[in-house]
């Protein structure tokens, strides 16, 4: 039987207390994300009859922009975790690392997809199998390739737990959505650091290094 490498309930506590320390700075994150995200997207509805160059541009900066704000989340989550100062401008700190995780993208959503054409439970293993290579992009700036083959690394013999965990993060933000989508403030970030905690975990129980070893209880850390 596989040694557990993290425990669930931990990881949920420990976001939670992360959140809870730090509410105003992830509502203020949150409205910046979602407004930075929706804006291009909402154009490029508008403008699609009308000027549908135009809407094809929009479309690209909402994809691009999606990318971006994505490392972002990563990099701040983990600086939660670590015990380092986030801020605001740390949702555009990974430009860098663009084309790694555009190409780590792709390849992670072909490799799921053939899984799921193979009677779907393949595509459910392999998309947890292979779920952190866009951590070990932003945290380590490995490329795409590299980033697939550590994250099939760390995750081996905790598929399972991180399945279990994967559902309970689901349904605390399904919950999250009743309240005019206004309980995502609070679920978001849970899950967001909760999952940086499982990733710092399974690297520290792997045997690769991280950037920083520190964690903490819920202390806060202000923008």
């Amino acid at each position: 039987m596989a040694t557990q490498k993290f425990s669930i309930g931990g990881a949920i506590e420990f976001g939670w207390n992360i959140m809870k320390n730090n509410l105003v700075f992830f509502i203020v994150l949150l409205i910046i994300a979602g407004l930075i995200l929706i804006i291009p997207g909402t154009l490029s509805q508008l403008t699609r009859h009308n000027a549908p160059g135009l809407s094809i541009i929009f479309s690209i900066g909402s994809f691009v922009l999606q990318i971006i704000i994505g490392m972002g989340l990563i990099r701040i989550a983990l600086k939660f975790h670590d015990n380092e100062r986030a801020e605001f401008s740390d949702l555009f700190c990974c430009l860098h690392l663009f084309f790694k995780y555009l190409i780590g993208s792709i390849l992670y959503g072909l490799i799921v997809s053939v899984g799921t054409i193979l009677l779907i439970i393949p595509g459910i293993i392999w998309a947890i199998k292979f779920y952190f290579f866009s951590y070990l992009i932003v945290d380590k700036g490995l490329g795409p390739i590299e980033a697939l083959k550590r994250s099939s690394a760390i995750t081996d013999s905790s598929k399972w737990d991180l399945f279990l965990l994967g559902l309970l993060l689901f349904g605390i933000n399904l919950i999250g959505a009743i309240p005019f989508l206004l309980g995502w403030f609070i679920t978001i970030p849970i899950s967001m650091v909760a999952t940086a905690f499982v990733y710092r975990k399974l690297l520290s129980e792997t045997g690769v290094p991280k950037t920083d070893t520190t964690q903490i209880s819920g202390a806060p850390i202000n923008p």
